[in-house]
């Protein structure tokens, strides 16, 4: 690319060179300098109108071709440095794309994410960020080439296509996650994506509640409702707004308690009024009357200030939210004990 580039300058100055030199050169043979300038354009062109005057001197002629043959040769110099520069331009692309490919057919233990849209761009990122390899398929033109500016591993096509699912390594891969929104087309692709590897792990993203089944029984391992999950989060910020300004100190605790809901643990919160029996009592106070049914893990001042992970020495006063960790039930029984104003909702519950 380097040296197309540097034909196309060197050419344009050897252009501009010839022209001034032609224009020079007729000057001191006595023309005027429009009549220089023109016979310079067409003797460099080739257009071919006839001279402005007769040439008759053996050294004009001799100069005459001398331009032509500079001219000439300046302009093939331009023009192929501009096919060069264009040709290797499409060489390059081509060569990179055929090497992202061997690198794609290199990978063990990928993902496969389904769909570049908002989810999928989500995702992506993620497992970036945990180094996790994976391979995005889009039939969309637009989304492929916004994941591959972002140097992602890209397959166009439609995934629900064993060939497109050959091509990315179903095989090798350990895990699949289908996002696209449409219900239908995520039942299709985890039926094929189940059949081509019996041992590959599903996630499927459902538009509808009542999709769920269908995509379980397509072979889905687990099935993802966004909008549940959103109205969820939202259910929370509403409730539990201590609790959430906790979790969202760190983006890894954001799906905390869906993971502790499993092992029958909660994330709750307690808030202190005026007439709380530990209003002015240290954070081991409370655990010690707790009886091990929970722990501190953090605290909101009543100030709004979030500190995570309290000395044990530390007072409680009034206003402030304890915010602790325990199984479902401890905690409910804790707050009817000492009267803590308080609104639980169990994070684990099954409805």
């Amino acid at each position: 690319m380097k040296s197309s580039f540097r034909n196309i300058i060197l050419g344009a100055i050897a252009f501009v060179s010839t022209i001034i030199v032609a224009v020079m050169g007729y000057i001191l043979a006595g023309w005027s300098l429009l009549d220089a300038i023109y016979m310079s354009a067409i003797t460099i062109f080739g257009v071919g109108y006839g001279e402005v005057r007769p040439i008759t001197s053996p050294a004009l002629r001799v100069f005459t071709i001398l331009v032509i043959v500079a001219g000439y040769t300046s302009v093939v110099f331009i023009v192929s440095g501009i096919v060069q520069m264009v040709t290797e331009g499409e060489i390059n692309k081509a060569l990179h794309s055929r090497r992202r490919e061997r690198e794609m057919e290199k990978l063990q233990q990928h993902v496969i994410i389904c769909g570049f849209g908002r989810i999928g761009e989500i995702l992506a990122r993620r497992l970036v960020r945990v180094n996790q390899p994976f391979v995005v398929i889009d039939s969309n033109g637009d989304r492929v080439a916004k994941a591959e500016a972002k140097g992602y591993f890209v397959k166009q096509g439609n995934a629900a296509d064993e060939t497109i699912l050959h091509a990315v390594g179903i095989q090798r891969a350990k895990a699949l996650a289908t996002v696209l929104p449409d219900d239908a087309i995520n039942v299709f692709i985890t039926l094929t994506a189940r059949e081509l590897n019996p041992n590959l792990q599903i996630i499927a993203r459902g538009e509808l509640p009542s999709t769920e089944k269908k995509l379980r029984l397509a072979g889905a391992d687990q099935v993802v409702l966004p909008a549940a999950i959103g109205a969820e989060r939202m259910a929370h910020m509403i409730t539990h707004p201590a609790a959430m300004d906790f979790l969202e100190q760190d983006d890894g605790r954001n799906t905390l308690n869906e993971l502790l809901a499993e092992i029958d643990v909660q994330v709750d919160e307690l808030a202190i009024p005026a007439d709380s029996p530990l209003a002015n009592q240290t954070v081991s106070d409370i655990e010690i009357r707790g009886k091990g049914a929970f722990i501190v893990v953090a605290l909101r001042k009543n100030d709004g200030t979030m500190i995570i992970h309290p000395k044990h020495e530390m007072l409680l006063e009034v206003g402030d939210t304890v915010i602790v960790m325990g199984h479902r039930g401890d905690i409910p029984q804790f707050a009817k004990n000492y009267v803590l104003r308080r609104d639980i909702r169990y994070r684990g519950s099954r409805k």
